[in-house]
């Protein structure tokens, strides 16, 4: 779960950039995220899920959704260009 969290976190741009209300919609959010792998386990050892199991996953996936949704959670660009010194370092070490 800290890994999730930390996870969304990051995503969301880091700690500083976390409101508690974010931080608590994030924590809900990662705990749905182990449930529905849980669930997700127990199908696969079963071969299947019954309509009620399947059910109640779909709900739970949905509710995650809309969590996620409502936070606002999405890759924030961030600048991976090499300088001009890597670059050129970079073709000439494929050159030779």
């Amino acid at each position: 779960m800290r890994d999730l969290i930390e996870s969304h976190v990051s995503d969301l741009g880091g700690n500083d950039a976390v409101t508690a209300a974010e931080r608590s919609i994030v924590r809900r959010a990662a705990t749905l995220t182990i449930e529905l792998e849980l669930m997700e386990t127990v199908f696969a050892g079963a071969g299947g899920a019954s309509p009620e199991a399947l059910d109640l996953y779909g709900r739970t996936a949905g509710n995650l959704r809309r969590l996620l949704e409502s936070v606002g959670l999405q890759r924030r660009a961030r600048d991976i260009t090499p300088d001009l010194r890597d670059y050129v370092s970079a073709r000439s070490a494929e050159t030779a």
